[in-house]
């Protein structure tokens, strides 16, 4: 049965990183209890059916190799993870999106992957990989960097509560992305997230509030977003301000958390019905029917190349910056054989105290 008007909630966290296996067991014994307290707290209001956690909610990419992170913290899915919140899901007949972890399939026994879960009542609806890796920082794979990858890149889950497709963080700096999954039939866009400062939600660098509001205008979608509340103490070597909001499709933002860093919960209705409609109805305002694809050559070429991932056993930051390098000299922006003029970051991380 259909369920078209009910809040989401965005629980921001505020935890310690994992560093290894074991220690994601506390973070997600917390993520059970902010399901308890939002569904019970907010149940006088409406019936809360969505629920959604931040990026590394679960485990964060605290080592700056693939093959440690490999070693010490990738996990399968399905995990002991997401089977508690499939038991929560199915307690309270409600859809989840997991903060992310770290991923290890062996099928690409290589790779790590920065995954995302929407876990309904009756499981794992489906499996997000981030496709945009915060590079060079962020060493786990993206599926575009892997020849013979198959799956669907950005899936988008048909529910009794609306059709839901979830990207990560650094992927909303893409609007290919979110166009993407609203060409897939998207109807809320989740966004699972660790925006550092100063890009959050203080003026004048609140990308993350701007980049919210117009993902959810230009693809007439409402957003759900979870972001980091992490102090520096426990998410070095960031500060983290929180703000989780959610946005409706004219972009107008419904409910948000003050700055800042700390554990909230923040809920605001969605109303599904409402938003067919809009798509309906309208002829102005229609971006996607009004786009022209044709238009834009760029998108028939490799700027950051394809592939270059698949066989790689470990993967460090600096192979990350040889890639955006080569990028630029392509663009235009660093000559054919001019070096770059920012430091390595294995030199400064290992420069002498």
């Amino acid at each position: 049965m259909e369920t078209l008007r009910y809040y989401a909630a965005a629980c921001q966290t505020d935890q310690p990183n994992p560093v290894n296996r074991s220690e994601m067991k506390q973070n997600t014994a917390r993520l059970v209890q902010m399901i308890d307290h939002a569904v019970v707290g907010y149940a006088p209001f409406l019936p809360v059916k969505l629920v959604v956690f931040p990026e590394f909610a679960h485990s964060a990419p605290v080592y700056l190799t693939s093959r440690e992170l490999r070693e010490k913290l990738a996990v399968p899915i399905p995990n002991e993870h997401t089977e508690r919140m499939r038991e929560k899901a199915k307690e309270y007949n409600l859809y989840i999106q997991t903060g992310s972890m770290l991923e290890a399939d062996p099928q690409w026994p290589h790779a790590v992957f920065n995954t995302t879960c929407l876990i309904g009542p009756e499981g794992i609806l489906c499996k997000y990989r981030k496709v945009n890796p915060w590079i060079p920082w962020e060493v786990h794979a993206s599926p575009h960097d892997l020849d013979g990858y198959r799956e669907d890149l950005f899936p988008v889950a048909q529910t009794p509560i609306g059709n839901i497709g979830v990207a990560i963080c650094y992927d909303w700096l893409f609007p290919e992305t979110l166009r993407q999954l609203t060409a897939n039939g998207a109807e809320i866009l989740v966004r699972v997230s660790a925006y550092m400062d100063p890009f959050g939600t203080a003026e004048p660098m609140d990308w993350w509030t701007v980049v919210n509001r117009c993902r959810a205008l230009e693809n007439t979608a409402y957003v759900v977003a979870a972001n980091q509340g992490a102090s520096l103490r426990n998410y070095p070597p960031f500060s983290w301000p929180g703000g989780s909001m959610i946005v409706d499709f004219d972009g107008r933002i419904l409910a948000q958390a003050p700055p800042g860093p700390g554990e909230r919960i923040v809920v605001a209705p969605i109303d599904i019905g409402a938003l067919r409609h809009e798509r309906k109805a309208r002829r102005a305002h229609q971006m996607l029917a009004h786009l022209r694809a044709e238009c834009y050559p760029m998108y028939r070429q490799s700027f950051f190349p394809a592939g270059t991932m698949t066989h790689k056993q470990d993967v460090c930051v600096t192979d990350m910056e040889k890639l955006i390098d080569a990028a630029k000299r392509k663009i235009g922006y660093l000559g054919p054989d001019e070096p770059s003029p920012v430091p390595n970051l294995q030199e400064l991380l290992n420069r002498p105290e």
